[in-house]
């Protein structure tokens, strides 16, 4: 109908596009002035008119048209009211489809996400799950627009660091404990190295040596850094499976180790790279950044190397229109100066084809967490123990419910996802039991129970089929109306989400189709003796239950038949 809409403006106004007629469309804030209206404000400019007169002349021009009710000039505003019959039956034949939401708009056009990206020997804890919730998402929402995504798991496998854990390790480690418990162990292990290392900071100077033995190919630093790698890969791997996760690629720092000398070599041959106390830098001070570290004084490469080395590996291979990073907006400075070299080296298309996605902070009831100090919350317990309150919720309210462990499973993880997803990415975001496990509040079990009980009004209809014809003249009452807009607003959603890269976008649209199906269940009576009036009401059920599934499913999150 927004289309409709779009087009007939653009026949009866001069000069303005189809995108900029629809971009100025409004949903009015109450329903008595409209379902759609269209400022004319910016005519006003143009036409050398007041917006009212500009608005009663194109109402005129307009005239009478059949999917249009009537047609009213509010101030600036012209507002438009549908005929309600066509307005149902638009929106239900086009919610019914299984493309509902898709678009080809990414047809042929590779789009890469960079995230996740745990450091190799330390927790996957509760603050990696931002990263790894949000890029999944983007990741689901760009496929959905036709993308072909690949999903790139840049872990943290390479660095000072594995010297500091071998040091750790040589010194005061035991194969067994670590065999046994993994990477809590290896984590202890590099706490209590930082530890050691503020009564001996020669330490640091064996840590570097270490890594720079790692550089060099060295047999025995090698062994024990792909073993720490193995060890690592196997916990986050059972997190993932747990989140309902994947990626096309684990590609971590150390595969682009053999690559860094060709961005040294980019560098060097444009002139761009300077010493600077015996380091090798990028000088981005014309840019109003700090340098951007190459090589360090002992020759060895840094992140930033390995970033750009992954930058053109990338290019190349994939011939990406986007490489979105998702990462913590701490690593803005550094994600900056990365791109801002790889533009210098003569790529223009870095400057918007190379996107940083900066999230907030995570704390668990108001405890932030820090790694170095072993103040760490494992991701995997977090969700474990939504599952277990879900489990205990089920007990209390529904203890018959058939299959417990898999909508605990379910619900749970869903809570944790939907908890996080509800905020505008650059939100710092708490764990707080209470609202993230809430079945009435704007949460993920709220909505997963709104889909639940549509699921549960159409198993009652036995005769309810899909496919059967009906009368739209019979919901075109206020509830039905209320829930039809929201569900009509599903593509346009998915669009916004995408272009704000914010899954909130998709979140807060799932909690208004539930909180307006919840409306429309407590108005109307869906079950009735007429048959016409029963499908029809069932038809606007079974489109919000897709939707409401599809939605979530754009967020990571499943759905379950009866809770």
């Amino acid at each position: 109908m927004k289309q409709k809409i779009t087009q007939l403006l653009e026949q009866n106004i001069e000069g303005m596009s189809a995108e900029e007629i629809s971009s100025l469309i409004e949903i009015p804030p109450k329903a008595e002035l409209g379902d759609f209206a269209f400022p004319c404000f910016r005519l006003a400019k143009t036409m050398r008119k007041a917006p009212q007169m500009i608005a009663s002349e194109i109402k005129e021009k307009i005239g009478t048209v059949d999917f249009i009710d009537d047609i009213q000039v509010q101030g600036a505003y012209l507002n438009f009211f549908l005929n309600k019959s066509m307005f149902a039956a638009s929106v239900i034949e086009t919610a019914v489809k299984d493309d509902f939401g898709s678009s080809s708009t990414g047809d042929n056009k590779t789009i890469c996400i960079d995230y996740s990206s745990p450091n190799v020997a330390k927790n996957f804890h509760v603050g990696h799950l931002r990263t790894t919730i949000i890029g999944n998402s983007l990741y689901k929402i760009f496929s959905k627009l036709g993308y072909h995504v690949i999903r790139i798991n840049h872990l943290g496998d390479w660095g000072t660091q594995f010297g500091k854990l071998i040091v750790a390790y040589k010194a005061w480690g035991n194969e067994d404990a670590v065999k046994e418990n993994g990477v809590s162990e290896l984590m202890k292990l590099y706490v209590q190295f930082h530890k050691e290392a503020e009564e001996k900071p020669e330490l640091l100077d064996e840590a570097r040596a270490w890594f720079s033995k790692m550089e060099q190919g060295d047999e025995e630093a090698l062994r024990i850094w792909q073993w720490f790698v193995e060890i690592s890969l196997k916990e986050y791997k059972r997190t993932y499976e747990l989140l309902g996760m994947d990626f096309d690629y684990f590609m971590g720092e150390s595969f682009y180790r053999d690559k860094t000398a060709d961005v040294v070599n980019r560098l060097t041959n444009a002139g761009l790279l300077t010493e600077s106390e015996g380091a090798k830098i990028v000088d981005l001070e014309a840019y109003n950044m700090s340098p951007c570290l190459i090589l360090k004084n002992d020759g060895s490469s840094i992140y930033a190397t390995r970033d750009i080395a992954a930058i053109f590996y990338r290019k190349e291979t994939y011939n990406f229109v986007k490489c979105l990073y998702v990462t913590g907006q701490e690593q803005k400075l550094h994600f900056a100066q990365v791109f801002k070299v790889v533009e210098l080296l003569g790529n223009e298309w870095a400057k918007d084809q190379l996107v940083h996605i900066p999230y907030g902070l995570v704390s668990l009831e108001g405890a932030k967490l820090s790694t170095r100090d072993g103040n760490v919350i494992y991701a995997e317990d977090i969700l474990l123990e939504a599952i277990d309150k879900i489990k205990e919720i089920i007990e209390e309210k529904n203890p018959e419910l058939p299959d417990k462990e898999s909508v605990a499973k379910t619900v749970g993880v869903g809570a944790v996802l939907f908890n996080d997803l509800y905020n505008q990415r650059i939100k710092d975001v708490s764990f707080k039991w209470e609202k993230l496990l809430n079945f009435d509040g704007e949460t993920g079990p709220y909505v997963q129970y709104t889909y639940a009980r549509c699921a549960s009004i159409l198993r009652k209809v036995e005769d309810f089929d899909i496919s059967v014809s009906i009368d739209y003249s019979l919901i075109t009452d206020d509830a039905s109306i209320d829930i039809l807009k929201e569900i009509s607003r599903y593509p346009q959603v998915i669009l916004d989400a995408a272009e704000k890269y914010e899954p909130c976008v998709i979140a807060r649209f799932a909690v208004d189709v539930a909180q307006a199906f919840n409306r429309y269940y407590n108005a109307t009576r869906i079950n009735v003796e007429d048959s016409a009036l029963r499908n029809a009401r069932c038809k606007i059920v079974y489109i919000t239950m897709k939707v409401i599934k599809d939605a979530l499913e754009l967020l990571g999150i499943g759905c379950v038949e009866k809770m």
